[in-house]
């Protein structure tokens, strides 16, 4: 059974995205979670999550080596990732799988809410989880291309 009228859906509602800064984010394992590309290296990628309820966080390169914009506050790559997340499935989806403490309807309504509400603390994890998901989606992009809707691939409308 063909899922393409609810991914011809999600596709008009969603933002254009930028993959090049953010190639991917996932609501997953109660996590907001992606990889996002380094600023100054372009052989470089993030792994960065935020945990829903707790809001704790974490970000380092694939090679579990810790974003050096940790401080006691999400750094720019989670930042990115939430920015990103609420263009791709729209901000009050992510507020509530985050269980953020206002109303979704808040977060849509104030710029920079979801990001301000991120007061989480920082939580130390291997990136290897998160990093080998992604790569397991990138496969879909060698594949040539089916006559039907992949919903593997529905992140990636």
């Amino acid at each position: 059974m063909s899922d393409l009228p609810s991914l011809q859906r999600r596709a008009s509602i969603c933002g254009k995205r930028d993959v090049e800064e953010v190639p991917f984010i996932e609501l997953f394992g109660a996590r907001l979670q992606g990889v996002v590309s380094s600023g100054s290296d372009p052989n470089r990628v993030y792994i960065s999550w935020v945990a829903a309820g707790s809001l704790d966080y974490y970000c380092s390169t694939n090679n579990n080596r810790r974003c050096g914009g940790l401080g006691g506050s999400a750094c720019k790559h989670i930042r990115q990732m939430v920015e990103e997340a609420a263009i791709q499935v729209g901000t009050e989806r992510v507020a509530r799988f985050l269980k953020l403490p206002d109303s979704p309807e808040h977060y849509a309504k104030t710029k920079g809410a979801l990001v301000a509400a991120l007061r989480g603390a920082e939580k130390s994890e291997p990136a290897t989880a998160v990093f080998s998901r992604f790569l397991s989606y990138l496969r879909y992009c060698e594949l040539a291309a089916p006559k039907q809707p992949a919903p593997e691939m529905a992140w990636f409308v």
